[in-house]
């Protein structure tokens, strides 16, 4: 979700735009390795859920790299996904799902954590971000 990031670990793009994901709710409940209370994002299935995130184009050799910083294929596995794009279109898109064996419910963020989330609200809703800061967070 955060450019900066992206730019940080070397993955060029060359466009970021706002991605809907029908048929899903965002949880925390990817165990982050270092603090067995403390969640990553992860993606569940739910009918009647909505989920904004940042879609970016980056080239096929960037895909790997990212792969490494989001934890695949270890916590996370990758799966296909068609999301809207704010001028109404539909795409397929690549995603990070968590691995059954890395979730765990009840688990919360870190404030850090959430803020990275956040820095996209240059182009969530802001109704989504509104919902981002309500989530309890470890500190």
């Amino acid at each position: 979700m955060n450019p900066e990031k992206m730019e940080d670990r070397n993955i060029t793009f060359s466009h970021r735009t706002l991605a809907i994901l029908k048929g899903y709710n965002l949880k925390f409940n990817e165990v982050a390795s270092s603090n067995p209370k403390e969640g990553y994002a992860n993606i569940v299935p739910y009918e009647k859920g909505i989920v904004e995130g940042a879609l970016y184009d980056i080239q096929d050799s960037a895909l790997s790299n990212l792969d490494r910083y989001e934890g695949y294929p270890n916590h996370y596995d990758k799966i296909r996904v068609k999301v809207l794009l704010d001028i109404g279109q539909e795409v397929e898109a690549i995603t990070y799902i968590a691995k059954p064996d890395k979730i765990k419910e009840g688990l919360k963020p870190k404030k850090d954590y959430l803020k990275h989330l956040l820095s996209a609200r240059d182009i969530l809703s802001e109704p989504y971000c509104k919902r981002l800061k309500s989530y309890d967070t470890l500190d």
